[in-house]
């Protein structure tokens, strides 16, 4: 399977790049000279972005210019030998450009199109501009995110980019599916805030059938007690989510707590929360994490600690699965840490690769696939449209 991937940042490319950890062939496509602005986010290594071998690793990259008419050519014909286009640019962009679906149809007439937009290519904000962070906000999740008397916060990580490249890769294995079986094109129209919004499965169904807007709660889980973070005599933290009714009764056994004994069932744990939070973390500060951990284990009691990355990267369990790889990234010279792909196949394994140089495979990709010389793309490469 042949990938082109003209999209930018974190939420459409990492869509491709899921793609290509387990065996497509995923031809980046970047502004000539400049590149995806990834390219230029933190962290560095001898000023050269750490985040950009992570994001797009496993590709080839080209270069292209789509302002000139030479370079949409190019494209088109490259079109002609893929399965799949990914992008976000904005619909009024694309159609500007003669690369939107209608066009790239008509050169492949079996293309597979992954269109991610902030929000969509429909509807009265289709042509606005917009990035993870608003699509959190229009999605409910942040505004559910953080304490009562605080403003919203956001989520450590830009979700909806994450999120959001998971649904393209699953949605472009339905798509290539029904390809496959029928021979008809496909036009995948996805929404960087819908995902979010399909995923907060309790937020609109509760306001429908009660008419009550969910409301930030810190912590505190709307339908769990406990579920909370305690602190450690070490300065760390423990987490403790007594989801059913057997887990609690373990936790008021360790506690030897009459009082908390009372509270049998979640719906009278909810409406004491301040109490229990309050006793389980009198209980939690006298030992150290690793001592509170080693006591909630023996009594089976559901458990975890917060983890740094230094912690993640020394953790057995994530050693044992397998969920760090080691690369050699030849720019810097140097062996990197990265996140192994998932989930684990019985019949195969996926690849990881250090992300590609600007333009690294122009020649490669242009010569053996559209075979254009060598004084062709010099004349393309001069002319500033790759």
């Amino acid at each position: 399977m042949r990938v082109l991937d003209i999209a930018t940042v974190l939420a459409a490319p990492f869509a491709a790049t899921l793609l290509a950890e387990f065996g497509a062939e995923v031809i980046k496509v970047e502004q000539p000279e400049v590149g995806d602005p990834v390219r230029h986010f933190a962290p560095y290594r001898d000023s050269q972005s750490l985040h950009w071998r992570v994001t797009n690793r496993n590709k080839k990259s080209i270069t292209l210019d789509f302002h000139t008419e030479v370079g949409r050519s190019l494209f088109h014909r490259l079109v002609q030998e893929a399965d799949v286009v990914v992008t976000n640019f904005r619909p009024a962009k694309l159609r500007e450009w003669h690369i939107d679906f209608d066009d790239l149809v008509k050169v492949n007439p079996s293309l597979v199109y992954f269109h991610l937009t902030a929000f969509g290519r429909t509807g009265p904000y289709s042509d606005r501009p917009g990035f993870a962070r608003v699509a959190e906000a229009m999605s409910g999740l942040t505004y559910t995110t953080g304490y009562a008397d605080r403003a919203p916060v956001f989520a450590g990580y830009p979700i909806a980019d994450g999120i959001s490249g998971i649904y393209g890769a699953f949605s472009l294995m339905i798509a290539l599916r029904h390809r496959d079986l029928t021979g008809e094109p496909q036009l995948v129209d996805l929404a960087l805030y819908e995902p979010l919004l399909r995923l907060m499965e309790d937020l609109v169904v509760g306001y429908s059938g009660t008419g009550t807007v969910k409301e930030r709660v810190g912590n505190a889980q709307p339908n769990i007690c406990p579920n909370n973070v305690y602190p450690t005599s070490d300065g760390k933290y423990v987490i403790l989510p007594a989801s059913t009714d057997k887990m609690w009764n373990r936790v008021v056994d360790l506690l030897d707590d009459d009082e908390l004994r009372r509270f049998a069932t979640n719906e009278i744990r909810m409406r004491n929360r301040t109490l229990i939070d309050e006793r389980i973390a009198k209980f939690t500060e006298q030992f150290t994490l690793e001592e509170v951990m080693t006591i909630f284990q023996e009594n089976d009691i559901a458990c975890g600690k917060v983890y740094s990355v230094a912690d993640i990267v020394s953790d057995p369990q994530v050693l044992h699965r397998g969920n760090l790889t080691i690369i050699h990234d030849d720019d810097l010279d140097v062996d990197l840490m990265v996140q192994s792909p998932v989930p684990h196949f019985s019949a195969f394994s996926p690849t990881v690769e250090s992300a590609p140089r600007l333009g690294e495979h122009n020649e490669l990709i242009y010569r053996e696939l559209l075979g254009i010389d060598s004084d062709a793309l010099k004349h393309y490469h001069d002319a500033g449209v790759i």
